[in-house]
């Protein structure tokens, strides 16, 4: 799958008033500063697509890309689908009273989103599992959602570092789930991961669309 255009459409704080839910959607989370504007911008070939920011909690809605993408072996077919910027959890500058409206606002998204196909975690491989990782993934779980496991930032640590974190990420889950979910492992400078993501997209919209046509 090649993405061919991406474009910002809206932001909202209520997941009712988002674009008409009739095509595939994909949305990214993760813990502040866990490099998600990176990830996003190189996903679809912008440098400026998603704002990045060195100030935690910057992204504080729900918001909503229009992409345009086609098969490798046929650019003449566009796809169009969403691609979803939501705000990140855990450690941000902002009063107790928010971070509860945020988290609100998140779980109401992703429980009741018709059309979120996939949900995309992003953990920072730099670092050892944080408890608040954990514990979202295993609400995921209770929620029955969809989603898979983005490690970010494999080129930020020493070698080994990142694969000693992600294996350690991996058995802590195991506490709790019987089998890992799916993950990739990324770095946005490096561009790595990028097809291994968009692959996983064009299966997943073939599917939805196949789905949808019946």
């Amino acid at each position: 799958m090649e993405i061919r255009s991406a474009a910002y459409m809206i932001s909202n704080v209520d997941y009712k008033n988002c674009p008409k839910a009739d095509r595939p959607e994909y949305a990214f989370i993760g813990r502040s500063n866990v490099g998600k504007s990176s990830l996003i911008n190189m996903l679809c070939n912008s440098r400026h697509l998603a704002k990045i920011s060195s100030t935690p909690g910057k992204t504080q809605l729900i918001n909503h890309f229009e992409i345009i993408s086609s098969e490798k072996n046929d650019r003449h077919k566009e796809l169009k689908w969403y691609l979803v910027d939501l705000p990140g959890y855990g450690y941000a500058s902002v009063s107790q009273k928010e971070r509860k409206q945020w988290s609100s606002m998140i779980e109401a998204y992703i429980r009741k989103r018709k059309n979120l196909v996939c949900l995309f975690v992003l953990v920072d491989s730099r670092h050892e599992p944080q408890p608040i990782d954990i514990g979202f993934i295993n609400k995921l779980g209770e929620w029955k959602i969809f989603f898979v496991v983005v490690f970010t930032k494999t080129d930020k640590n020493k070698p080994g570092v990142p694969e000693k974190n992600i294996a350690s990420f991996l058995q802590a889950l195991a506490t709790t789930w019987e089998d890992p979910p799916p993950f990739f492992i990324t770095s946005s400078e490096k561009r790595a991961g990028r097809k291994e993501l968009l692959d996983l997209i064009g299966e997943l919209n073939r599917k939805f669309f196949q789905h949808t046509l019946k």
